[in-house]
């Protein structure tokens, strides 16, 4: 008599399975939107709007991953949509936000700053996927492309006005340009996956989440800045305090081959 209770209860497990199997897919399809959404609105001109999209993009795609793992419900399949969805989000929409922005006065020069950036987060994002599993799980190698689409997204939302003279663009190249090489570069950047946000004494977390919702709500446009451009800066700094700090033979002393640095994300 127990047998059709378990059948009939079968299917309803074996659905419940394939809707959690979905459940990091559906995270990504929204990253996708956001993109596609950010790209829509600043081919209409609408910057202020267009800039907020790639941000949620930076959200959603921070918790599919995270999802997919709590879940049990990672695949190969889960991380080439994934990377086809970076590749729109943090790639071509940061592109063509900045080129509607502020480098379309430049012809042909803003063209090929544009396609620059495209170009260099496909190839984060192939040498990611190659490279995961086999690296140092503390940091990046070379700017993750949602960090790289958050300067411009940020720089745009702070001054959505735009600029429409050549010689005011000319500083736009480097907004672009200089993310776009940092993806590509061999330089280490955080990635913060080492936090420990499960320890007991968690307060001082949550009084600094409170007070980060704070100031974003507050002043979202010099929140944003702050943050896109503090962790490019944070790299370099980070950087000179270990090369000033080095001592001669500090090099012998750990001859050791150390493991090789990568990205811990999903990008």
């Amino acid at each position: 008599m127990l047998t059709p209770l378990g059948r009939r209860g079968s299917p309803e497990r074996r659905r419940l399975r394939r809707g959690v199997y979905l459940l990091p897919s559906m995270f990504t399809l929204g990253s996708m939107f956001c993109g596609y959404a950010c790209i829509v609105y600043a081919m209409r001109g609408e910057f202020a709007t267009a800039a907020p999209f790639i941000g949620f993009a930076i959200v959603v795609d921070m918790l599919d991953g995270r999802i997919a793992r709590m879940t049990g419900t990672t695949s190969d399949f889960g991380v080439e949509f994934d990377s086809l969805a970076d590749i729109i989000s943090f790639g071509v929409a940061p592109a063509i936000l900045a080129f509607s922005w502020g480098l379309q006065p430049l012809g042909r020069l803003g063209w090929a700053a544009g396609f620059l950036f495209v170009a260099a987060a496909a190839v984060r994002l192939a040498r990611f996927n190659i490279q995961a599993g086999s690296t140092d799980k503390r940091y990046f190698v070379g700017m993750p492309s949602p960090a790289a689409a958050g300067i411009p997204a940020a720089t745009v939302y702070a001054y959505p006005a735009g600029f429409q003279s050549f010689g005011e663009a000319l500083p736009v190249l480097a907004m672009v340009i200089v993310p776009a090489l940092l993806m590509v570069s061999t330089i280490r950047f955080r990635s913060f996956k080492n936090l420990d946000l499960q320890a007991r004494r968690k307060y001082p977390v949550l009084l600094l989440l409170a007070l980060g919702i704070a100031l974003l709500a507050a002043h979202a446009e010099l929140v944003l800045v702050v943050l896109a451009y503090g962790y490019l800066a944070g790299t370099f700094l980070e950087l000179a305090w270990h090369r000033i700090h080095r001592r001669p033979g500090h090099e012998e002393a750990h001859s050791e081959p150390a493991p090789q640095d990568s990205a811990s994300g999903r990008h």
